[in-house]
């Protein structure tokens, strides 16, 4: 079975933390056995680590395929099984077959490479610790550096989107592969069916092997970081619009502008202190630089008294020289949520941008926010902060598109 190029760069890659990120069916298994392989040809000294996520995906994929695979190729070897199970090439070493699922058990051996097969099925603490037990096993020395190699489906947002695309250090690349690269190895039907089954979040994930949120019920389920994406930034002296959301040590604002009537979220203002620190850090960056400056904070802070008793969150912002726009009370979350995912994407047509690169906390809680047991919006994990100032001032410029309202005559009436 000839390699798709993905495969085939994955395999012979020689960065110290190679990533296979594919859809079902993308051939991730095959490129982590060839690159397990080509490791074995090259370097006959060195012994070599392949990681499953159980015991029994051990039996039933690398005692599987690797004895088939060295069959195929006349290669010469010895399959050993029980509690250590691995294969040993005479005079060439061997290759090691282990479970992540205890990563307190990956002790007691050295290699010098490893690879990892799905390492994002594991739940994300126990994949983090089993990749600092693996990296741990590699001390081996061999004639090419270290490598931790990892193929996997990706999982929504767990580790291999943090250690990988998220913060990647260096030394961690991504190879992405899509389930059609490897049609000519599939049944004729495989993909029609993947796409008559899934709905189109999973699609993304398991066809073109992207990290999408997976969770049900995402608050902003029709978000795309590409389809809602922009490249644009503030011009010179263009009027801001900013939404914020007040919280104590946490406050945080989305700074838009409007072009062509259309809302474009291009800069984000994170953990900020307090209402004054906040009024400080939008007069230096923007009121300074000569854009005019409108917010649209939480309805909360007419009440509110973040540092002065006497003085209101609303009141610090207009002493600040900003306009001030708000209700008397916030819009219900599920009226703001709904005006949200209007403009994200009302049939088609996809108003809201947003500046991924200026805005990567907005970004990420636009695709992660679930919603909790309770049917509200998450807020335990800090995705909500700039999700609800975007939302304030969404909410009040564009409100809630309502459709047309028909009436039927009623027989008698």
């Amino acid at each position: 079975m000839a390699l798709t190029l993905t495969q085939r760069a994955f395999a012979t890659s020689r960065e110290p933390f190679p990533a296979f990120i594919g859809g079902f069916g993308s051939g991730k298994t095959a490129a982590a056995i060839a690159r397990a392989m080509a490791l074995k040809t090259q370097f006959k000294g060195c012994d070599i680590a392949y990681y499953l996520p159980s015991f029994p995906l051990v039996e039933d994929i690398a005692m599987r395929r690797f004895p088939e695979l060295c069959e195929r190729k006349g290669w010469a070897f010895k399959m050993r099984g029980g509690t250590s199970p691995h294969i040993e090439f005479p005079g060439a070493g061997r290759i090691l077959f282990r479970s992540l699922s205890h990563p307190e058990s990956i002790v007691g051996y050295e290699v010098a490479h490893s690879i990892c097969d799905e390492l994002d099925t594991l739940p994300k603490k126990k994949a983090r610790d089993a990749w600092n037990k693996v990296i741990a096993r590699n001390r081996q020395k061999c004639a090419m550096a270290n490598t931790v190699a990892v193929a996997t489906t990706p999982e929504g947002f767990q580790f291999v989107y943090e250690r990988w695309q998220k913060q990647p250090a260096p030394g961690y690349v991504m190879f992405k592969a899509r389930t059609i690269e490897n049609a000519a190895n599939l049944p004729p039907d495989y993909i029609q069916n993947l796409q008559n089954s899934y709905p189109s979040n999973l699609l993304a994930a398991y066809l073109d092997g992207e990290f999408v949120n997976l969770a049900a019920g995402s608050v902003y389920h029709e978000f795309d970081r590409h389809l809602n994406g922009t490249d644009a930034t503030i011009r010179p002296g263009e009027p801001l619009h900013i939404g914020m959301d007040f919280n104590v040590n946490n406050m945080s604002a989305v700074v838009f502008v409007i072009r062509d009537g259309n809302p474009l979220a291009l800069e984000e203002v994170t953990q900020v202190r307090d209402t004054p620190t906040m009024c400080g850090v939008l007069v230096n960056r923007y009121k300074a630089a000569g854009h005019s400056i409108t917010v649209y904070p939480d309805a909360s802070g007419q009440a509110t008294k973040s540092v002065n008793a006497s003085l209101s969150d609303l009141t610090l912002l207009r002493s600040a020289g900003f306009t001030v726009l708000a209700n008397n009370r916030n819009p219900a979350v599920k009226d703001r949520v709904l005006a949200v995912n209007q403009l994200i994407n009302n049939q088609g047509t996809r108003r809201l941008r947003v500046n991924f690169d200026k805005c990567p906390t907005l970004v990420e809680g636009l695709e992660q926010q679930a919603y909790n047991k309770h049917g509200e919006p998450d807020k335990t994990g800090n995705q909500d902060h700039l999700n609800d100032a975007l939302g304030y001032f969404l909410c009040y410029k564009f409100g809630i598109a309502r459709g047309p309202v028909a009436f039927a005559q009623i027989a008698g009436v």
